[in-house]
């Protein structure tokens, strides 16, 4: 009975590392989603939720961003909207910064480039929206990182 109860749990272990290393998938090159704010690994997980929320962390679920639009305000500043979907059942909490970037790819030191704290419910979207601070922004990136304050 307890080699069968191994066989079991080691299959459902094999089947979790298999689906998660499935799952990640590369949005927009310029958003560095932190560990633990996008799909998380195994090791990052620890079940002791009941079965749905044992499920999502098995799987690695977390925000994954799902769309970027870029665009000018009539002053010409660069506007960017960016779209997301936490899939895990719980709350993601993390910080995200935004670096913009000139024309020739360098950063452009602002006092708005900080961490900025953020939350996604459980099975819902979220949306952000940056604005240049500078009319010579061109591009940007966006880095995420596990909110400090909830590890």
């Amino acid at each position: 009975m307890l080699k069968r109860k191994l066989f079991i749990v080691s299959i459902v272990c094999i089947a979790a590392l298999v689906l998660a290393g499935c799952s990640s998938s590369k949005s927009d090159e310029r958003i560095n989603m932190g560990k633990g704010v996008g799909g998380d690994t195994l090791a990052d997980n620890i079940i002791t939720r009941p079965f749905a929320y044992v499920i999502s962390a098995l799987l690695g679920q977390g925000v994954e961003i799902t769309e970027v639009i870029e665009g000018k305000t009539p002053e010409g500043y660069l506007d960017v909207q960016m779209k997301g979907y936490n899939k895990a059942y719980g709350i993601k909490r993390f910080d995200y910064r935004v670096e913009w970037l000139d024309s020739n790819g360098m950063v452009i030191p602002t006092k708005t480039s900080v961490w900025v704290p953020v939350s996604a419910m459980g099975k819902s979207e979220v949306t952000f929206r940056f604005i240049a601070p500078r009319k010579e922004a061109v591009d940007f990136t966006i880095n995420t990182r596990t909110n400090k304050i909830t590890k």
